[in-house]
């Protein structure tokens, strides 16, 4: 099911539920696929931008939820990381630990890396072959582990 036509059933679903809280994540992932679709770019909104838009989306807020921690602002970092988890329901499962390992792990013997100096080879090959599958971050961590 594409990802519009499953946001505004769930939109309905929590209009209904009077659930704030999926509200606000829902109405924010609405918001950013009127703009991907109506941004002028002719790109159709394929399942690959979806997950990149999503992606987008728990990454501001991330960014968002750090500065309110830092300022000492607990209830608006607590308001964006309630977000974070409900659009992150929408997103593909990620891979992780043992999996995200063997992964990186078979990218460093096709591309022939063998020092930490090979690791923008590695790097662009990785998130080539895993976009939409795990996070930058914990991507770029793991090829360090692995090529120190």
């Amino acid at each position: 099911m594409r990802l519009e036509v499953k946001i505004n059933e769930d939109l309905k679903t929590a209009m209904k539920a009077k659930d704030e809280l999926a509200l606000r994540g829902i109405r924010a992932i609405k918001s950013a696929i009127l703009l991907a679709k109506t941004d002028g770019s002719g790109q159709e909104l394929d399942e690959t931008r979806e997950v990149q838009l999503l992606q987008k989306l728990v990454k501001s807020r991330q960014e968002s939820m750090d500065i309110y921690l830092k300022n000492d602002r607990a209830e608006l970092a607590e308001i964006e990381r309630q977000e974070i988890e409900v659009i992150k329901r929408y997103l593909p499962a990620m891979l992780e630990g043992e999996e995200l390992e063997q992964a990186l792990r078979q990218i460093i013997a096709e591309t022939g890396a063998s020092s930490a100096k090979d690791m923008g080879k590695v790097m662009g090959a990785a998130n080539k072959a895993l976009a939409g599958k795990a996070e930058g971050r914990a991507i770029s961590d793991m090829v360090k582990k692995l090529l120190s």
